[in-house]
């Protein structure tokens, strides 16, 4: 598959031929469904917490006597139905919502998600992305040069690049990742996937070598 190369000023600079096993993936709906679902329970953080009636602090003492006051019967200022007393049917931090992906089956969602992206031209593949100072400004230029002005964006660099991450971290709809840590949640949350050539590159390097390992312990 070929696209076009952009460069930092939104100038067509080429093109470029994108490998098939990565940007050329049939799209199975139920496995990307899967997949994105499970990813997205993996980062639940499920700190939500209420506490019942024997969390609750104090209530130790019986608010009155059982009988001869005319008032109903109670045991503790801490049961579900007193003010200030615990939770009844509340969430609990106990519940675990991590679930098990195999690796196949995550690599293989990530390349139905690029293989979308490039089939419908949210894709924007630029032949370098390099800024001179880690200043939001400069950033900020280069996406307005882009087809993915005002969009959602993903941008995917080939290696940790921290003046540009700590410069488009303040820019709104967009996101920075490694290309080593594509997934394809991040993938498919953005409209547009901007990349330089060498997250291609490096992409075919992790993914495909992993690929090849994997099958070679079969």
């Amino acid at each position: 598959m070929k696209i076009d190369i952009y460069n930092q000023k939104g100038e067509k600079a080429g093109q470029a031929e994108l490998p098939k096993e990565i940007f050329d993936v049939e799209l199975s709906k139920d496995l990307l469904h899967q997949v994105v679902i499970s990813q997205m329970a993996n980062r639940r953080q499920g700190n939500a917490h209420a506490k019942d009636r024997g969390e609750v602090r104090g209530g130790g003492r019986k608010p009155w006597r059982q009988k001869g006051t005319g008032r109903a019967r109670h045991g503790s200022t801490r049961s579900p139905i007193w003010k200030g007393g615990g939770v009844t049917f509340g969430p609990l931090n106990v519940k675990v919502y991590k679930k098990v992906i195999p690796t196949k089956m995550k690599r293989t969602a990530l390349f139905m998600a690029l293989s979308q992206k490039a089939k419908n031209n949210f894709l924007i593949l630029l032949d370098n992305l390099k800024i001179q100072e880690a200043k939001t400004k400069n950033v900020s230029g280069i996406l307005k040069n882009l087809p993915s002005k005002d969009k959602t964006a993903l941008i995917a660099l080939p290696s940790m690049d921290k003046d540009f991450i700590l410069a488009s971290r303040n820019i709104v709809k967009t996101q920075t990742i490694q290309a080593k840590d594509l997934n394809a949640l991040d993938v498919l949350n953005s409209k547009y996937l901007i990349m330089p050539k060498d997250t291609v590159k490096v992409l075919e390097e992790t993914m495909l070598n992993q690929k090849s390992k994997i099958k070679n312990q079969k």
